[in-house]
This record gives structure tokens, C-alpha cells and sequence, in this order.
């Protein structure tokens, strides 16, 4: 933290979370203290304890009874959008709840934009270390299929679409979010390099999530994914 201002932006967290009961008090509880100044966890149609859990580790709960991630991550923004403008955060943080990612990491990610050097950062998972077994065959596959095409259509060195990202709020309302479910991540790095954003990666660490994807855990999820990844992709070509 020595090389980050001596007064903060202010920071704000938004974990999209689906039946994430088991595991969001672990992530809530791992985010560095002092660092943010709000977490904000939507419930994105859980049928479990999540929102419950959420609040008891001190979180902010959204409900957002609308299925997809996207979805979650555009209630989360409105919550920020329908708050004073003193407390709205300047840097937004996006994290899953699932307990793979390491927000001890966050301090790495955010970095760049409090140095002035990015306005986007997104947490590569493929340049940092990885536990055996976290990213399965598939997810491996379409992030290098995604990635390679971005670099193909748009340049730069992009290795991952990692949903551990940090952006700069004045940045990411110019991009004008509009997917609701699995292609929210890869938009947003396709308007950041149409827009002529500065974004850079750095390396985070990933492990083995909680419970079962709701993406790569199943058939229809995997394909489901990986087409909308692809769609998107080839929608703003």
C-alpha cells in the first residue's frame, strides 16, 4: 500500500451472488481492511441463505430476483446510480462469490488505476498462479479462444476475461453495459478496446470454488457460455 495515494478514491466492491451461502462470509471476510468503502452483494436469485449470510459478514444485499450475471452486476450498478454522488465509488471492484478468487489480491488490482497508469484493470488468471483443477479443460479453451480473437481484432496482450476486475466508474458508464447473463465480462474488454481505454492485466491467483459452477459445472452452461462469449465478440467486430 505504500506506493497507493495517502487519501483513497473511494473504492466500492459488487460481488454478484447465486446460492453462494456456503462461501460469500469467506469471501466478504478476505477483503483487505480499510481498502474499500463498500461491499455490495446482489443476490441474484438465490434459493439459499446467501443474502442472510451476506449481511452478517457486513455486506450491503441488493435483490435481484432476475437470473444471470450480468443481470446482477447492472442491479448492483443501479444501487450505486441511486446513491448521493458524495458516496457513489469512484473505482468499482467486481468479484465472484464463489470464493476462487483471492481479494487479498485487490491491492495488486487496483494498483494501476491509483497510479494513474490504467482505467481498467482486469485480474489474469492465466498470468498468475492457479490451483490444479480451478479452471477446467473448457474454461481454459474459451478463454484462450476469447482472448486470442481480442488480440486478433483488437491488439494489445490480453490473456484471460477474468471476472476479478477493477474499473474506473466515469470509464465504465461510458461503456454502456447492457448484457444480462454470460457475455457481461467479454463486453466489457470489447467497448474498453473499441473506446481506446487504457486496460491492463496483472496476474491474480485462482483456486478451486465452492460448490458447482453454474457455468462450467454443467453441459448447458459450458455451451451456453461459450456461445454468448463468441457472439458477443463477433456482434462488435
Amino acid at each position: 500500500m505504500s506506493s497507493f495515494p495517502a487519501t483513497l478514491p473511494r473504492i466500492g466492491v459488487l460481488i454478484p451472488a447465486h446460492n453462494e451461502e456456503r462461501s460469500i462470509g469467506l469471501v466478504l471476510s478476505e477483503i483487505p481492511a480499510g481498502l474499500v468503502q463498500e461491499v455490495v452483494v446482489v443476490d441474484n436469485a438465490s434459493t439459499d441463505e446467501t443474502a442472510r449470510a451476506a449481511r452478517a459478514a457486513g455486506a450491503t444485499v441488493v435483490a435481484e430476483p432476475r437470473p444471470g450475471y450480468g443481470q446482477a452486476c447492472l442491479a448492483g450498478l443501479a444501487y450505486y446510480a441511486a446513491q448521493p454522488a458524495t458516496i457513489t465509488p469512484e473505482i468499482i471492484v467486481f468479484l465472484d462469490g464463489d470464493h476462487s478468487d483471492f481479494p487479498a489480491d485487490m491491492p495488486a488490482l487496483l494498483a494501476p488505476l491509483l497510479g494513474s497508469a490504467a482505467e481498467m484493470v482486469i485480474g489474469s488468471r492465466a498470468l498468475g498462479r492457479r490451483e490444479r483443477g480451478a479452471l477446467l479443460p473448457q474454461q481454459r479453451f474459451g478463454n484462450w479462444l476469447a482472448a486470442k480473437l481480442l488480440r486478433l481484432r483488437y491488439g494489445g496482450t490480453t490473456t484471460d476475461l477474468g471476472p476479478f476486475r477493477a474499473i474506473r466508474a466515469e470509464a465504465l458508464a461510458r461503456l454502456d453495459m447492457t448484457d444480462t447473463n454470460y457475455g457481461w465480462t467479454v463486453e466489457m474488454q470489447v467497448k474498453a478496446a473499441r473506446l481506446g481505454l487504457r486496460v491492463v492485466e496483472v496476474p491474480v491467483r485462482y483456486r478451486r470454488r465452492i460448490g458447482v459452477s453454474k457455468v462450467s459445472g454443467t453441459v448447458r452452461g459450458t455451451l451456453g457460455a461459450g456461445y454468448k462469449i463468441l457472439w458477443t465478440i463477433f456482434k462488435y467486430w
